[in-house]
């Protein structure tokens, strides 16, 4: 006995792996995958059989370091050390065991990139917001996030002209409309269930504006959990619908005639114990602290880049656009569903604790552990420079005539792709935290996109991101 745990690595587990270990034999799984987000905001991952898992939840799967120069067209970038030769680790978090309700027998966990001595890997996204969180704690706060993405229900059809496949949605019904949620209910129910087996709980539900357009939302959590609760929302949504016989898609803009899909970022600091709301002052007008304020300030200063990170796609851009409700400027605002940064109103009767900010411009193509980390480092920035963000809009800032945005300062953010990745190649503080390999894959791959869709129609953009996302 002592020499079969020596060889399936028992012995090297901690409590939490011996957890998953002892479930995985429980329950009869028998394929867990091994769950990271690549540069291309694409979820990838390998996965070991229920025999070999003690094992390779000590030594990881092997993969090869390319994986993180791939695009979303699965073509292969030339980057530095991304290429053929070399490898990292595939090694799994424990804690982010879940069996997975929408596949029977199998089950997840989201993966860190390590390198082959167990250290970590420049090019892990995961482990890029860690380090965020790592730094936040150091200055004495943590961060409590939460995505709410919107997704667009349908049937995937081939196109009668002979062309691509298509998106056909599963209505035509009106926004918040009864009708959307009956028409869409048993798939619904399905995706609940899902969502709760899987500790993701669930906060509200509704139909959205567009045609087959769905938005769930569940509840925050602890900033790393927040961008795993991510992973795991974008392959349920997907999964349930597959085994419906649906096809569900969280692409920014899947339907060109039809309202666009963001995954709005909510996030609030927190002291360490998470007793004290550090964004909440009940004195002020719109119930922010000087943190809060601050931290809006370093938004505003990055949101150019920011938004190559935080909305990952060609495709994003259709979405991003002024009167649109997806907030094209950047500024801010109470409640102001057209500012970039939107200060949310009170929930609940502890009106402190709720005290959050909501990041519009972000959207499911994202990778959302650079997302997010990318976030909490532009706003410490605004904190530690004190940076403020000006005047806050309580009008749509489209209604405004460009000699008055620019008096107040307000910027229209990049409107393609090409844009915000220039604007990120020149935020010195973005680059310097994403570090040299990280940030030259990002730019590599994502430029790659770029240019292979401008090169090819609408329903090429559309297909392949319907298809991906």
């Amino acid at each position: 006995m002592g020499d079969r745990h020596s060889v399936t690595g028992v012995d090297r587990l901690g409590p939490a792996g011996l957890r998953v270990v002892e479930h995985a034999e429980t329950e009869r799984v028998e394929l867990i995958r091994f769950l990271y987000a690549d540069h291309g905001g694409v979820i990838r991952g390998k996965a070991t059989s229920r025999s070999r898992l003690a094992e390779r939840l000590v030594s990881g799967i092997g993969h090869t370091v390319a994986m993180m120069a791939m695009n979303m067209l699965d073509q292969l970038q030339e980057v530095e050390r991304l290429g053929p030769v070399g490898e990292v680790r595939l090694v799994p978090d424990p804690a982010t065991f879940v069996a997975l309700p929408y596949a029977p027998g199998a089950a997840a966990m989201l993966s860190d990139l390590r390198q082959v001595d167990g250290s970590p890997w420049p090019a892990c996204p995961r482990t890029f917001l860690r380090e965020a969180i790592a730094t936040l704690a150091g200055e004495g706060m943590v961060a409590v996030a939460a995505y709410e993405p919107e997704f667009t229900l349908g049937r995937r059809e081939p196109d009668p002209g002979g062309g691509l496949d298509r998106l056909v949605p599963v209505d035509d019904s009106l926004c918040y409309a009864t009708t959307g949620f009956d028409q869409a209910h048993d798939y619904t129910m399905s995706l609940i269930h899902a969502m709760e087996t899987q500790g993701l709980r669930v906060e509200h539900y509704h139909p959205e504006l567009g045609h087959g357009q769905q938005e769930l939302s569940i509840r925050h959590a602890s900033a790393m959990r927040a961008a795993d609760n991510q992973v795991l929302y974008r392959e349920t949504v997907r999964g349930v619908a597959l085994r419906t016989g649906l096809w569900a898609s969280l692409a920014p803009k899947p339907l060109a005639d039809q309202a666009g899909n963001g995954a709005h970022l909510h996030l609030s600091l927190w002291d360490p114990d998470l007793r004290t709301n550090l964004f909440s002052d009940p004195a002020d007008r719109y119930g922010l602290s000087a943190t809060a304020y601050r931290f809006i300030g370093g938004l505003l200063a990055h949101l150019p880049a920011l938004t190559a990170l935080t909305c990952g796609s060609v495709n994003s851009f259709r979405r991003l656009a002024p009167r649109m409700w997806s907030s094209a400027y950047a500024c801010y605002g109470m409640d102001n569903r057209e500012a970039a940064v939107r200060i949310c109103s009170p929930v609940g009767a502890d009106a402190a604790a709720s005290a959050n900010l909501e990041i519009k411009p972000s959207d499911s193509s994202a990778n959302p552990y650079l997302s997010l980390g990318a976030v909490i480092h532009a706003g410490l920035d605004g904190i530690r420079r004190d940076l403020d963000p000006g005047q806050a809009l309580d009008v749509d800032p489209a209604t405004l005539g460009e000699s008055r945005l620019s008096a107040l300062g307000v910027r229209r953010l990049p409107a393609t792709l090409d844009e915000a990745l220039d604007a990120l190649e020149a935020d010195d503080l973005l680059m310097d935290a994403l570090g040299p390999l990280r940030g030259s894959a990002y730019l590599a791959v994502k430029r790659s996109e770029s240019r292979a869709f401008a090169a090819e129609d609408l329903s090429y953009e559309l297909f392949h991101h319907m298809r991906v996302f």
